[in-house]
């Protein structure tokens, strides 16, 4: 059961990482490839502590 939830959080890790890089255009962010590897590699810790990078990130996942 412990690895089922392992590997959920992992898919969900990639998932997140893959939609922000793919949607990183539409967002109000530097777009240099350090600051996209490190936003897209950060989000969860991010998307929990800061409200602006919150709604850049919704706005990379709509498109």
């Amino acid at each position: 059961m412990i690895k089922l939830l392992v590997f959920g959080l992992i898919v969900v890790y990639i998932g997140g990482v893959w939609k922000f890089w793919k949607g990183f255009e539409r967002t109000n962010f530097n777009p240099s490839l350090p600051n996209r590897i490190g936003l897209s590699l950060l989000w969860p810790a991010l998307f929990i502590t800061n409200q602006s990078y919150r709604r850049n990130f919704r706005k990379a996942l709509k498109g």
